[in-house]
């Protein structure tokens, strides 16, 4: 029976989720996260930094874009992930063009990553990949995406597919073959969006 018990623990454990999860609570208000590097894809000036908020999901901070740009990012760039998860939790703060949060992986630089995003303004979850700096979009998915309000954005993506999930539930399943290998994973805005992100996580199943 013990030896059976054993097996179980064994198989259960080689299938394990192997997952980091960074709050940002150990950063102080104004600085980037160390290891995070931040830019745009396109144009602009964003301003990404760690800052207080009373709201936050866990500690204290959260890590908030204010400023302004094509495609404002935020990437953890000693993570390497060919498969695997990054999920995040996002507020959409304002922004009268966009109000959107977004994850990225597989990111090779600024100008070459996936992105799956979910936007306030226009309630809905989209599905995109960025090549040589143009953004092409995969799918667009409705879905209710209230502002000022923390949600949970998910992807899971394993080889071609990719699977994108707002608050636990699955919006856009599919596979998709035009970003492949390993890359940084982190978060991403547009144009006037100030968004707050905070419990950033990612790994591998």
């Amino acid at each position: 029976m013990k030896s059976v018990v054993f097996a179980i623990f064994a198989c259960a454990t080689a299938f394990a989720v192997q997952a980091e999860t960074e709050n940002f609570d150990s950063t102080s208000p104004g600085a980037l996260p160390e290891g995070w590097e931040a830019g745009v894809t396109g144009s602009g000036n964003p301003r990404w930094a760690v800052g207080a908020d009373p709201t936050a999901p866990s500690g204290k901070n959260v890590l908030q874009q204010t400023g302004r740009g094509t495609f404002p990012w935020c990437v953890k760039k000693n993570v390497s992930l060919a498969g695997g998860f990054v999920e995040v939790k996002f507020k959409p703060l304002s922004g009268k063009e966009d109000q959107a949060g977004g994850v990225l992986w597989r990111w090779k630089d600024g100008n070459n990553y996936y992105v799956a995003r979910a936007n306030a303004l226009e309630d809905n979850v989209s599905l995109y990949y960025t090549a040589n700096g143009r953004r092409i979009t995969i799918k667009y998915v409705d879905a209710p995406v209230r502002a000022n309000v923390w949600h949970t954005l998910r992807v899971e993506f394993k080889d071609q597919h990719i699977s994108v999930l707002l608050d636990g539930k699955r919006h856009i399943d599919l596979d998709d073959t035009h970003i492949a290998g390993p890359g940084a994973v982190g978060v991403w805005t547009k144009a006037d969006s100030v968004t707050s992100f905070d419990d950033f996580s990612y790994g591998t199943f």
